[in-house]
């Protein structure tokens, strides 16, 4: 086992306190949106070695198969599969979907042979992988995720005054089925149809009358009100009213497949994904938006949020099985000083939530994890077990 450092990403929408806080740091002066801990070439974990601090790519590269098993070698290759990351919304973020596999190598494939610079701000796929991803909420989490039905939306946008909200009820009343959903989502990112920002007003407008008076979505009317502050006359305010809205309480989890839209709206949490940082952004940021290749990716099909119920293991820690290859989380709460097993196995991330933890591996490695402190186990380590009083979230791979 070896301690990670890792890398701050300081995103306009992040918090100034939420991660310093779990860090045991005071505020800092600019926000602190994530930190991540992986091996993605965009912000790899760094690890102390006898050689001085390396990127932890190059330190599982020097022995890949100690350090991630021939079983995942065999599957994903050098790297790890998954990222995981604290994540800490203070303002919403983009509206934004991610490609499948087979998607996101062809877009990466087209654009490393049209010569984009991979920091390019119009560059679209970073890397060659999916995004599938999971967040876990440590406070209450709030988020926008996947369509409604047709009949619900068409419902939300009944009888607010306003031109453009008349006419997408239109649209979901005429068409109850995915054309429908899909012809208004077009209808509000096309150039040639987008609205203009007076447009967008007025449907805010339109749900901050219909909320001061007592409103049948009280919900919805809330969150273009939240959108509408941070993000004045954006499509992506109105096509709020399209989604599902989420609140997720601490210690519950939701997962977000590849090709599903949403946005997360505030709160702290732990993100855990297949390893890639390809955002196709529909709006809601000051960032590069691809109309065409984010329509070509959304799944228009309407379905509930997939929140994942947890399986419990020896009692103290929750295992949260999302349907992919590429990742699993644990999540283990030590209120006694008993040794506890961890599940799991090969090469696994560790990250303390809160108290003093010991981790030791088979082969007698022993480390203490404090708030906010988090390690790379190799696979060479075997089986993990943690005694001490407090909780650490584990990633590794099924």
């Amino acid at each position: 086992m070896i301690r990670l450092t890792n890398t701050a990403q300081h995103y306009a929408w992040g918090s100034k306190t939420a991660i310093s806080d779990l860090w045991g740091l005071p505020a800092t002066s600019e926000p602190v949106a994530e930190s991540w801990m992986g091996t993605h070439p965009s912000a790899p974990s760094r690890v102390m070695t006898e050689d001085g601090q390396v990127g932890l790519d190059v330190f599982i590269a020097a022995d890949a198969q100690a350090a991630l098993g021939p079983d995942v070698l065999a599957r994903f290759g050098r790297q790890l599969p998954y990222l995981l990351k604290l994540i800490a919304a203070e303002r919403p973020l983009s509206l934004q979907v991610h490609p499948d596999l087979e998607q996101a190598r062809r877009g990466f494939a087209a654009e490393e042979a049209a010569g984009i610079p991979l920091d390019a701000r119009h560059r679209n796929y970073r890397d060659r992988n999916h995004k599938p991803e999971l967040v876990y909420a440590l406070t209450p989490f709030e988020a926008l995720c996947g369509f409604r039905a047709p009949h619900r939306g068409a419902a939300v946008l009944a009888g607010l005054d306003a031109p453009l909200a008349r006419q997408l009820h239109d649209l979901l009343v005429g068409q109850r089925s995915t054309q429908g959903i899909r012809a208004a989502f077009t209808q509000l990112l096309e150039p040639a149809t987008r609205p203009a920002p007076a447009e967008v007003r007025a449907v805010a407008q339109a749900c901050a009358a219909r909320l001061a008076e007592g409103s049948p979505c009280p919900r919805s009317d809330q969150v273009v009100a939240l959108l509408a502050n941070a993000y004045p006359g954006d499509p992506g305010v109105v096509t709020s009213l399209l989604l599902n809205p989420v609140t997720l309480q601490p210690g519950e989890a939701m997962y977000v497949p590849a090709g599903g839209v949403h946005t997360y709206l505030h709160g702290l949490g732990v993100e855990i994904m297949a390893s890639s940082d390809n955002v196709l952004r529909a709006g809601l940021t000051p960032k590069h938006v691809d109309v065409d290749e984010l329509l070509a990716t959304v799944d228009y099909v309407p379905t509930a949020p997939v929140r994942i119920a947890p399986e419990v293991f020896h009692r103290a820690t929750r295992v949260f099985y999302a349907p992919v290859d590429d990742f699993e989380l644990s999540v283990t709460t030590l209120e006694n000083d008993l040794v506890q097993p961890l599940p799991g196995r090969g090469p696994r991330i560790l990250l303390c939530l809160d108290g003093e933890l010991s981790l030791v591996s088979s082969g007698g490695g022993r480390i203490t994890l404090c708030r906010g402190e988090s390690l790379f186990a190799p696979a060479c380590d075997g089986a993990l077990t943690v005694r001490g009083r407090g909780s650490v979230v584990q990633a590794d791979v099924p």
